[in-house]
């Protein structure tokens, strides 16, 4: 009977193996990512993983925001800020500004070029 077992493990053992190695790993959130530079010296880097939502990087805080309306650009708000662009690429202009609590915008606290 012991033969029976140690021939069925044998067996079984290579199948464990194949059917372990062959799950496909986690698929990784595809992310763009953007550095600007802001007049007043400051840095920020902004990501996007979808069209819907961005990361900002700012003042040494990180900003979750959704998309918004705009009349031109990409505008995403969240946590009392605005995150607005325009063009794409080096050169491109990004600003942040206040985000009132009636959904509209405030004074710009920063102006922005990609690099």
């Amino acid at each position: 009977m012991q033969s029976i077992y140690r021939l069925s493990l044998v067996l079984t053992a290579p199948l464990l193996v194949v059917a372990c190695n062959s799950v496909p790993p986690a698929q990784e959130e595809a992310v763009t990512s953007a550095l600007y530079t802001c007049e007043s010296g400051v840095k920020i880097v902004a990501g996007y993983s979808d069209t819907d939502t961005a990361t900002v990087h700012y003042k040494g805080r990180t900003y979750s925001l959704k998309n918004a309306v705009s009349a031109s650009g990409a505008r995403y708000v969240g946590e009392g800020i605005e995150w607005w662009t325009k063009g794409a690429g080096r050169g491109a202009s990004g600003s942040v500004l206040q985000h009132l609590a009636d959904g509209t915008s405030g004074a710009v606290l920063e102006a922005c070029t990609q690099e």
